[in-house]
């Protein structure tokens, strides 16, 4: 049957379904269909998929049916989601339009979840329609003749791109793109964005920014007002010294009224450790929710997770505990309610989360925020702000990633090879590499080739070898299988999979945790209690325990800080406890209490100052600096401050730091004033300072690691048959000792010091934030106890020395002392 292959068909389809397409849907129609690539900024829930699968379709429409040529089988299409949790909703909704159409195209996931059989199958008959990650697409060019399979491509769409850009994974996409558009010469790309501060800067690095493909683009915004309704649940106590420590749970008898008038309702915290937590604890003192309430977090195995999704489609579920594991486009439709369990730290987090709620064209969305201490109700109030104002971050492109380039070389030696010249055209084009050198490409390939200076005696580093006509290729079937193995730009602890004893898998732990215990200690997970039997071949084998604990696994990807644009929301909420009364926020006029005992001992600072306390303990001097400006901030400026104060007098500190301040602790007094006057806060020499301040380089050796898994320097194992972290990380301190001592303008060793320096202690904040406070006026207030403001920070000490019953009982008697 033929059909006439224009966006009236797509206009149809819509009114069959009941739904009107929306503006942008049909001028994402138009514009693919005119040829164009883009980039669509559209909220979640507004139908982005079918703006983007029905030109597609339409496009195979005008090309084999009107034309009456037979089918031809062969990739035609590739969707990138940075989650495989997505794939099954994105593939639903393009079998939805080919089954309505009676179309013979095929959808097939490639993901790491895919079985072996089925990825075979792929490769004999590649899906016309293939959905798959950063990573599997990788694997697709580490795959010889993947330019047939590539060859005949039409569009490329990268999905949740403001998740990938920012990140290695964005890199990755980056060269990739690079590659298949030089292949598929009809090939359009299109990305998929929520709203981010620099969306022109994410469509050039999409596209390439002085590419053909960027001249030949589009940005579609989708300009749909969704209205986000924040909601604050404030304790009906407020504590006059908060503290971090119970994770909200005494707000618990709160959240069962809101779950219980939802159909479904999604709890978000901001760590796998919360989640399992805040899951046992409701169904301990509301056992008469299970079955119906479930967990969703990224170590809990495939199966289960496919399965409490299903549940919440077809509403069996009235919660589900997650992480960031839903945050992104999955279309539930009967979530109504969403809780934010703690500060989410960035604005645009908790407006994607916010979206799972009302995941519906026109419905509003419903979020609650649980404070986990009383100061966060700050956050709150600034979380409400930004909704206002629709703020939101930007996500800054990385530059140079050179583990990355190497890495991508070695795919593509791995596969059909390549001639340097050719390939070097290529990775220009892409925003991360526009700035690389000729000298630099030199190197990287006599790294290739060579091993690098140092390493030239050592065949295991020469993995590429050079043909007769300079085509660079892997021949060693065992460098070729170790490369494929660990491809990849996410690097972690070593994960052992968690069994019952007779083989029935439950999902992945770290190494660093499983470590620690030993056999017959029960620990939470998965919402079970387990008792640690042994670890056999990376396996961690378990069997059901009644035995009650409160060991619940914490994964090193747990620290979440503060972004920029959350930072200055939140000084402005706070300066706004100066306004009056009337002008508050709920939740600033709820924070009262604290701000009428700060003023006691000290103040609360306004627009123009900078607050500075100092008070004696047992434990010593204490000297609490308030920036709000995130931990990571405020780790790298008490190390730099502390080292500047030992320059003028020799003192050593130790450091403590949360998202709104950090402590200086010592063992005698200083005066605080006659250092302000010696330009403590002086942005000058940041970086010198910073390097002796912060022993940078046992920092870099640290980031070494994961450049040298990236790149493939170290080996982290076959699959059950992993390397241990600590083996890693001792073979690439090895490496890190050789490049510091015997070439240290190793581009590989540089990069480590220099992702140190812009990503780990986010030195551009650093600096703007110095500035701000020169020019402020720096308050030192000298305390005879601790305030409301410093309590947060100086327990957090504690809690590194205490276990949480024992911290209760001492945060108890403290609070006793302070209240007198």
């Amino acid at each position: 049957m033929k059909k006439n292959p224009d966006v009236s068909i797509a206009e149809n389809w819509f009114q069959e379904q009941g739904w009107s397409p929306f503006p942008f849907q049909r001028k994402t129609w138009k514009a693919y269909l005119d040829g164009k690539n883009g980039l669509l900024n559209a909220p979640t829930g507004s139908g982005k998929t079918y703006a983007l699968w029905f030109p597609i379709v339409l496009e195979y429409l005008k090309d084999y049916e009107l034309s009456g040529s037979k089918h031809n089988k062969g990739l035609k299409a590739v969707w990138i989601t940075p989650l495989r949790a997505l794939s099954q909703e994105i593939r639903q909704s393009a079998e939805r339009i080919i089954t309505d159409l009676e179309l013979p195209l095929t959808v097939g996931i490639r993901t790491g979840d895919t079985s072996t059989k089925e990825r075979s199958k792929q490769r004999r008959s590649m899906p016309d329609l293939l959905i798959t990650t950063p990573e599997s697409l990788q694997l697709l060019l580490a795959t010889k003749g993947y330019d047939k399979i590539f060859g005949g491509c039409k569009a490329i769409v990268v999905d949740e791109w403001h998740e990938l850009l920012g990140t290695k994974r964005g890199v990755q996409m980056e060269l990739a793109l690079c590659r298949i558009k030089s292949l598929a010469p009809k090939l359009r790309i299109w990305g998929i964005s929520a709203t981010i501060g620099n969306l022109e800067q994410a469509r050039q690095v999409l596209l390439g920014p002085e590419s053909d493909a960027f001249d030949n683009s589009i940005m579609i915004r989708a300009n749909l007002n969704k209205k986000i309704n924040v909601v604050s649940i404030i304790p009906d106590e407020i504590e006059t010294f908060p503290w971090r420590g119970h994770l909200g749970l005494r707000l618990l008898d709160s959240v069962i009224p809101i779950i219980n008038k939802s159909k479904t309702t999604l709890l978000f915290t901001n760590t796998r450790s919360q989640c399992e937590i805040w899951y046992q604890k409701i169904l301990e003192k509301y056992p008469e929710l299970a079955g119906e309430m479930a967990m969703h977090h990224g170590s809990i195995n495939k199966d289960t997770r496919i399965w409490v999704e299903e549940a919440i489609r077809k509403e069996e579920l009235k919660a589900v505990v997650c992480t960031s594991s839903l945050d992104l486009g999955v279309d539930f439709a009967p979530v109504e309610t969403v809780i934010q369990i703690g500060g989410p730290k960035g604005v645009a987090r908790f407006m994607q989360r916010a979206g799972r709620s009302g995941h519906q064209p026109g419905k509003e969305s419903v979020i609650y925020f649980l404070p986990t201490h009383a100061i966060e109700l700050v956050e709150a109030s600034a979380l409400q702000q930004a909704v206002i104002k629709r703020a939101v971050e930007d996500r800054l492109p990385y530059l140079n990633s050179f583990d990355v380039l190497v890495q991508y070389l070695i795919t593509l030696a791995v596969s059909d090879g390549f001639y340097p010249a050719e390939i070097y055209r290529e990775v220009k084009s892409t925003f991360c590499y526009q700035a690389i050198t000729e000298d630099e490409w030199r190197w990287i390939i006599n790294f290739l080739v060579m091993g690098s200076q140092s390493l030239q005696s050592y065949d295991e580093y020469k993995k590429v070898e050079v043909s007769e006509d300079g085509k660079l290729q892997v021949n060693n079937r065992g460098i070729a299988m170790r490369h494929r193995f660990q491809i990849g730009t996410i690097v972690g602890d070593a994960h052992l999979t968690v069994r019952y004893q007779k083989g029935g898998y439950i999902g992945s732990i770290e190494e660093y945790f499983i470590s620690k215990l030993s056999p017959g200690d029960v620990f939470t997970f998965a919402g079970r209690n387990l008792e640690f039997i042994r670890i056999k071949e990376m396996q961690a084998h378990v069997r059901n325990s009644r035995k009650k604990t409160n060991k619940v696994p914490s994964w090193m990807g747990g620290r979440l800080t503060l972004s920029a644009q959350m930072s200055q929301l939140l000084r402005e909420e706070l300066y706004s406890a100066k306004l009056p009364y009337d002008q508050q926020s709920e939740a600033i006029q709820c924070l009262a209490p604290i701000f009428k005992r700060q003023e006691v001992e000290s103040i609360v600072p306004g627009p123009e100052e900078f607050l500075i306390e100092s008070f004696k303990t047992r434990d010593g001097y204490h000297h609490i600096f308030y920036p709000f400006e995130g931990r990571f901030v405020h780790e790298a400026m008490g190390s730099l401050l502390g080292y500047r104060i030992s320059l003028l007098s020799p003192i050593t500190f130790s450091l403590a730091f949360n998202d709104y301040g950090f402590e200086l602790l010592s063992d005698q007094e200083i005066d605080i004033q006659s250092i302000i006057d010696n330009d403590l806060f002086s942005p000058e020499y940041l970086l010198d300072d910073l390097e002796k301040s912060l022993n940078s380089t046992e920092m870099a050796r640290r980031k070494f690691r994961d450049i040298a898994v990236i790149s493939g320097l170290v080996f982290t194992g076959y699959p059950d048959k992993g390397v241990k972290m600590k083996h890693l990380q001792s073979s690439s301190q090895l490496l890190f000792e050789v490049f510091k001592d015997y070439e240290a303008d190793n581009l590989l060793f540089l990069q480590a010091y220099r992702e140190t320096f812009e990503h780990q202690l986010e030195e551009g904040r650093l600096r703007i934030a110095l500035e701000r406070i020169e020019r402020q006026d720096i308050v030192w207030k000298k305390c005879k106890k601790p305030t409301p403001f410093s309590f947060p920070i100086i327990t957090d000490r504690l809690r590194e020395k205490m276990s949480s019953e024992k911290l209760a009982d001492r945060i108890k008697k403290m609070t006793k002392l302070l209240m007198k």
